[in-house]
């Protein structure tokens, strides 16, 4: 059964689901601001996010609020306080593109750790869900990671992001070893997604650098909660994900076993050096 918190969380996230489909059709006047060099958002991005602070606003007055668009809102200096994470447009480049492939991620955090989470896929109708303790669900199915041992004909996922490119000839040294043995590295543009599609088994591992809690914070519960492994590029824990953990990190994601691989691989081949 559904906790309280992720049925509040699944009607936000629909409702700003559906601000996303609705704007579908019009996205050549959508009002696009470049956030950061190769960074953007639009307007979309903001309406959807209101509509998510409308809804947990409602039931939640006291919770403080850290969204990729709006920022902290409410009282965020007690780290025990229960904060929403929010990305309510997770591809934002993916949408903007007409490119099918995109999400909203919401996650509740409490002293600095995901305890509840959900991303949205609002075309394909895919509703991931976890709880900490209670495992992880799409489509209110059970989901588990997938079992594969090692590297070797595995289905990798990572990004690229704006803010990283200055490493980003130590990132292609790594994926240059790393396709000696795997199957395929793909790149979706959509960090939330692509935890979610590891938690769920479509994907092996995940790996980016650049990343922030409301990239993330939804999907490394998810992953968990499936029985997958999350840690730095050095295999150290992600950091708190609340207003404590604004700066951009390194993230690692698969099984036990291949999560441990992927990491090692990445300190072989010196990318993990590259954010000494």
């Amino acid at each position: 059964m559904q906790k309280p918190a992720v049925t509040l969380m699944v009607k936000a996230a629909r409702a700003a689901g559906n601000v996303l489909l609705r704007h579908m059709n019009k996205l050549d006047a959508l009002n696009v601001v470049e956030k950061d060099r190769m960074d953007y958002a639009s307007e979309v991005d903001g309406l959807a996010e209101k509509e998510i602070i409308k809804e947990l606003r409602r039931a939640t007055p006291d919770y403080a609020i850290l969204g990729e668009e709006s920022g902290s809102l409410g009282s965020n200096q007690n780290p025990r306080q229960p904060t929403w994470v929010i990305d309510p447009l997770d591809g934002t480049s993916n949408y903007l593109h007409g490119i099918p492939h995109f999400c909203v991620s919401i996650a509740l955090v409490e002293n600095g750790e995901p305890t509840h989470g959900v991303i949205f896929d609002p075309l394909r109708n895919d509703l991931f869900t976890a709880s900490r303790g209670s495992g992880a669900t799409l489509n209110e199915r059970r989901i588990r990671i997938a079992d594969r041992k090692d590297l070797s004909g595995a289905m990798i996922l990572t990004g690229f992001p704006p803010r990283e490119r200055q490493r980003v000839s130590a990132q292609l040294k790594c994926i240059d070893a790393l396709l000696l043995e795997a199957e395929d590295i793909r790149r979706t543009g959509s960090a939330a997604l692509d935890l979610a599609y590891v938690a769920c088994g479509r994907a092996d591992a995940y790996f980016e650098a650049g990343v922030k809690p409301w990239d993330i914070a939804a999907g490394v519960l998810l992953v968990r909660e499936a029985g997958g492994k999350v840690s730095d590029f050095r295999g150290r824990s992600t950091g708190p994900m609340d207003t404590r953990g604004l700066m951009t990190r390194q993230l690692v994601a698969g099984n036990l076993k291949i999560a441990d691989a992927l990491q090692q691989k990445i300190v072989g081949t010196g990318y993990a050096s590259a954010f000494d």
